[in-house]
């Protein structure tokens, strides 16, 4: 472990976003572990730095690691929105993977009510009402199968499984948000198991939910036979993002779910305060509402609704803050791995920089901040001494980083799809380079750019990339603000710059 940075972030042009070192560190990583093959179908194997062990029996899923992975990459982008192509590589790569049997390994295998059940060990009895013990399926077996619906083999066409679509459209909406790409907007195959494949598409998701979660005024199930706030939360912002996209209103589902159900009978709001101990999940078939401690549900529930109703989201991270006396200063978190990571990005978020400041520096002492001097990647190593770092937690902690006053809300609220049409830069030698900052000033008629090495041994390297959409590239130039050689040369429409690798700003203009 190093808490060394391999090169420090101090040069950026004023006035624009920039990307922190340890954002450029974890994306460096993401891209090798996103770009490293192997085979999600039936008869081939996730590779293993894929996380299927964090949070057993719940989260324990390679798909979200996909899930959690997409977060701080969209961050990312809209800090440098004049740079796009690594951000759309990995979402691209995440979502492919989602399309594949083993995104739903546990909906296509976990048939009939669990036969362990009676044999569980005490820990999941948190997770279970006491009523049913022994009885009762875990969350996290998927039971597809039991009735009301029988065997149903289509993840996102079940009656059950919400949270696998809910979150797909995640997925998809970040990637199409990220991109602009059409890709996902056309026909996909789902599952690929010979009769067990199944055709979609991300607005055929989004209407296929939207239209069964309006005949489930309670909500759509996730295992079979247990609503969850958390993941219809999740699946409210993939409507949203859908709805932010391409105009439709599949998120009104969502609202008056929130309104009239969750509000009041899930998450007990008595005017502005919700409950101190909310619906973890519902089953209506049982009829039982199993309850927990604001602080061990709440916080997941208002990462989601705060990109959606984040007044009320801002309440239900208050109770659970409340509960673990986190509301006034001084501060002294001791949060588990994702606990840390929702609460530094909820901090930021919320503009909360006493509590972040708190957080992050429990985090530096006890959840191992890890270099790799040689390539440049950031990783958190949890003190698990595993082979590749956890997955699903090092996607928190990305995403806290990533995160800035009103990233989250902006995600799902504000699309500007300008940005496709502008300026653009491509062909960057990454991992090699990264743009910290990648701007184009709509005002000012200038594109600003930050280029960072991935450590001081490539400095000096001969290095170029190429900027798109710039009309009469040949009436355009590059300047450099730090004293690095810099040329640029219209090229095919386009215009190259060559300079060295380097820490280093510049501004592509229109020549005077």
């Amino acid at each position: 472990m190093s808490d060394a940075t391999p090169i420090a972030l101090r040069r950026s042009v004023a006035g624009y976003p920039s990307l922190s070192a340890r954002s450029c560190g974890w994306l460096r990583y993401l891209y090798r572990k996103a770009t490293t093959p192997d085979s999600w179908e039936k008869d081939g194997q996730p590779h293993e730095h894929w996380d299927n062990r964090s949070e057993a029996p719940m989260l324990s899923w390679h798909r979200f690691d996909l899930i959690d992975s997409c977060y701080a990459v969209a961050l990312m982008a809209d800090q440098t929105p004049a740079w796009r192509e690594v951000y759309g590589r990995i979402l691209d790569e995440l979502a492919t993977r989602y399309t594949a049997w083993w995104a739903a390994s546990d909906w296509l295998t976990q048939f009939g009510h669990d036969p362990d059940r009676e044999n569980y060990p005490d820990y999941y009895r948190l997770l279970i009402p006491p009523e049913l013990w022994g009885r009762y399926d875990v969350p996290g077996w998927t039971a597809n199968g039991i009735e009301p619906w029988g065997l149903q083999m289509d993840p996102i066409g079940a009656d059950g499984n919400l949270f696998f679509k809910g979150w797909f459209l995640v997925v998809l909406g970040l990637h199409r948000r990220t991109t602009s790409d059409d890709k996902w907007s056309q026909p996909f195959e789902m599952v690929r198991d010979g009769e067990h494949t199944f055709t979609w598409s991300h607005s055929t998701i989004a209407e296929y939910l939207a239209a069964q979660w309006s005949r489930r005024p309670e909500g759509c199930h996730c295992e079979n036979t247990k609503v969850w706030p958390l993941c219809l939360s999740a699946a409210g912002l993939g409507l949203r993002l859908h709805d932010l996209l391409f105009g439709t209103s599949h998120h009104d589902v969502f609202l008056t779910w929130w309104t009239n159900t969750a509000r009041t009978e899930y998450l007990g709001f008595d005017g502005d305060r919700p409950a101190d101990a909310p619906t973890f999940y519902f089953d209506p078939i049982e009829n039982v509402h199993h309850r927990l401690p604001a602080f061990a549900s709440s916080t997941y529930v208002a990462h989601y609704v705060a990109a959606q109703v984040p007044a009320d989201a801002r309440a239900l991270w208050d109770s659970a803050r409340a509960q673990m006396s986190l509301v006034d200063p001084p501060y002294a978190p001791t949060l588990d791995p994702r606990g840390a990571g929702l609460y530094l990005f909820l901090a930021k978020e919320w503009d909360l920089p006493d509590l972040a400041d708190a957080v992050m520096r429990d985090a530096e002492e006890r959840l191992e901040p890890t270099w790799d001097m040689e390539t440049a990647e950031f990783t958190w190593g949890f003190g698990l001494s595993e082979p590749h770092p956890r997955g699903q937690w090092n996607a928190a902690m990305a995403a806290a980083e990533a995160n800035s006053v009103g990233g989250w809300w902006r995600l799902a609220n504000e699309y500007d799809a300008r940005r496709f049409d502008e300026p653009t830069v491509v062909d960057v030698d990454f991992p090699t380079v990264v743009p910290t900052q990648a701007w184009w000033d709509r005002e000012r008629q200038r594109l600003a750019i930050t280029l960072a090495p991935v450590n001081v041994a490539a400095s000096g390297r001969p290095t170029s990339f190429r900027v798109t959409n710039v009309g009469e590239p040949a009436s355009w130039t590059a300047t450099s603000l730090n004293g690095v050689s810099v040329s640029s040369a219209a090229a095919d429409g386009i215009l190259e710059i060559t300079t060295t690798v380097d820490h280093f700003s510049l501004l592509v203009h229109p020549q005077p």
